[in-house]
């Protein structure tokens, strides 16, 4: 009986019946939206709105009628002048308290640095006496600097570093070089010419920090800069062939990681009077100062390494 109920098409039970069992939609094609037309606007009525605009722009602004926009600017300019005036007046009462240049009763005149200008070449085995101090007398401060270096860098990774996804999509977009120079034949010229030398530099700086002036810190940088002055000339294609992300990851934790050790070496035994053992070696020598050398260049890497990872996340997010 019922298929002879719903045999005729034309009647509002079959039309029904396809609806349920989805064969046919009686609203498809019926209640379909208009497609959005652009609004089009003469342009007496676009001239009225910029005119609407410019006019409660110039009322907001106006700090003639504006009463808070005056006090506002009134009160800044006084808390200005008030806060450098006591600002200098600090400073000024500080400085009046400093000991005089040159009394030998100053408050830096005394055993300490007697120790470290009378004993430290004998002690530290460096003729740089600001090498000798900075990483060994003191070279927990030294290796707490290195550690905020570690720790800024990976702040920044954190902050601006994109996902292994969308840097690998942003790469491939990327193809007029959004982030690399193109083909500057004078600036790829003169980074062939300084790189090398700069490098050399860089590593002879590092190497003699405990002879002459110079070490980890300062060598670290000319490495960075040299390495930023050949990706801005070649591109970070180029420099991911020598240099990318995993060699960096390799060599800053293992920078820090041989600092931390060799330190905690040289703290522990010191701290309960044991002899360390290490050879300070000939004064002069480059193979001497005893952990100096080593340390210096641990400390070299990590500049190094977080001066270009700074630049290069800056730059496009990524290594």
């Amino acid at each position: 009986m019922s298929n002879l109920r719903f045999s005729k098409k034309d009647t509002k039970d079959f039309d029904f019946k396809e609806w349920m069992d989805g064969t046919n939609d009686p609203y498809l094609g019926n209640l379909e939206m208009k497609p959005q037309v652009k609004r089009k606007d003469d342009f007496k009525t676009v001239m009225k709105h910029m005119k609407d605009y410019e006019m409660v722009e110039n009322r907001l602004y106006d700090s003639e009628k504006n009463m808070g926009v005056r006090f506002f600017n009134k009160l800044y300019k006084i808390s200005s002048i008030l806060f450098t005036v006591l600002l200098i007046g600090v400073m000024l009462y500080a400085v009046s308290y400093l000991p005089p240049v040159g009394n030998a009763n100053n408050p830096d005149n005394n055993v300490v640095s007697e120790r470290y200008i009378e004993n430290g070449l004998q002690e530290t085995g460096a003729v740089n006496i600001v090498s000798g101090m900075i990483l060994t007398y003191r070279a927990f401060d030294t290796f707490g600097e290195t550690n905020v270096l570690f720790i800024a860098t990976c702040c920044v990774m954190i902050m601006l570093m994109l996902g292994e996804k969308a840097f690998e999509e942003q790469k491939e977009a990327d193809e007029n070089r959004r982030f690399e120079p193109k083909d500057d034949q004078i600036l790829k010229f003169a980074a062939r010419v300084l790189c090398p030398v700069i490098f050399v530099f860089g590593i002879y700086i590092i190497l003699n920090g405990h002879i002459s002036p110079g070490g980890g810190f300062s060598g670290g940088a000319i490495l960075g800069a040299g390495m930023i002055l050949y990706v801005n000339a070649f591109g970070f294609g180029m420099t991911g062939k020598w240099f990318n992300e995993h060699i960096y990851k390799i060599a800053k934790i293992t920078a820090l990681c041989m600092y931390g050790l060799i330190g905690s070496y040289f703290y522990i035994t010191g701290a309960n009077g044991i002899n360390n053992h290490i050879p300070l070696g000939i004064p002069g020598h480059i193979l001497s100062s005893g952990i100096i050398l080593p340390i210096n260049i641990a400390v070299g890497i990590e500049v190094a390494c977080t001066m270009y990872a700074f630049f290069a996340l800056f730059r496009r997010g990524g290594m």
